[in-house]
């Protein structure tokens, strides 16, 4: 059966603490890049987050979700996305930053079950996310994986959602955990190296 082709960004499912950590953040005011909820971000100098881009070896501060800010009317505004080059005060972003929490996310190809452990980047689908709902569009990029430690994701588990869960399709949602995480360093897996060096 084949998948619904409805990416999501990074979902929290679980944690292996009592609850799933969310911490506040800052956003520089004019920040140039929307940042959707279910976005990879990092921190950077001057102690705000920004997006992270496919390719990337930032360390992954966690998955965005959701701000506040005071915009230039002086009105509290809520919501689900940093729009980009917004001039505001007061910016608050909310950011699962658990090195332990586990994410659904969708896969832009076929995800076989061998695969599982292996370390992924992330790709962006065009637009990258929904000013609509402020949801994101990052998926798991299926030909990146490999060994690397520095890669964002590591692929643990198969969706059990009955729409997205067939590994023989395009869009199957994959459980991850971010590898490359600022408060955990990522790292490499040799079952999934020994998998793959069979391949060749």
């Amino acid at each position: 059966m084949s998948n619904q082709d409805a990416s999501f960004g990074l979902r929290p499912v679980r944690t292996s603490t009592s609850s799933q950590r969310q911490n506040r953040y800052r956003i520089a005011s004019a920040y140039d890049t929307n940042i959707f909820q279910g976005d990879m971000v990092k921190a950077v100098t001057g102690g705000g987050i920004e997006r992270v881009v496919a390719g990337a070896t930032d360390l992954i501060l966690g998955v965005f979700n959701g701000c506040s800010y005071v915009d230039n009317t002086g009105s509290i505004v809520y919501s689900n996305y940093w729009p980009a080059d917004t001039v505001a005060t007061d910016i608050i972003a909310n950011v699962i930053d658990d090195p332990s929490a586990t994410f659904e996310i969708q896969a832009n190809a076929a995800f076989p079950v061998a695969d599982l452990f292996g370390n992924f980047d992330m790709v962006d689908q065009s637009p990258v996310g929904s000013t609509t709902g402020g949801t994101s569009r990052m998926e798991l990029a299926v030909s990146t994986g490999a060994t690397t430690a520095g890669l964002a994701l590591k692929a643990i588990d198969i969706s059990q959602d009955p729409e997205n869960s067939d590994v023989s399709a395009t869009n199957t949602n994959v459980i991850v955990k971010i590898n490359n995480h600022l408060f955990s360093a990522g790292t490499e897996l040799w079952l999934f190296h020994v998998h793959n060096s069979s391949k060749s």
